[in-house]
């Protein structure tokens, strides 16, 4: 799907991640985008370095990448980690 800008549905989902890869970077962990389900409005994330088992992780998940992609992308509805 395209938007009104001509960025695709994947393009802002990436825009979105790079705006909080920072903070997460800064902790030394990283977030790596894997797929979309736009059927689902389903983001699939993979938490590498220290995000992987960190115990914030959830917190960092919903809190923090969910509510960005959410509020910034309609069709997204949920995000899952995946290993």
């Amino acid at each position: 799907m395209t938007t009104a800008t001509g960025e695709t549905t994947l393009d802002q989902i990436e825009k979105v991640l790079d705006g909080i890869r920072p903070a997460v970077r800064a902790d030394g962990g990283d977030i790596q985008f894997v797929s979309f389900e736009p059927e689902k409005g389903l983001v699939e994330v993979r938490l590498v370095g220290a995000c992987y088992d960190c115990p914030m992780s959830t917190a960092t998940l919903r809190a923090g990448i969910e509510h960005q992609l959410r509020h910034a992308i309609p069709l997204v509805h949920a995000v899952e980690a995946v290993a």
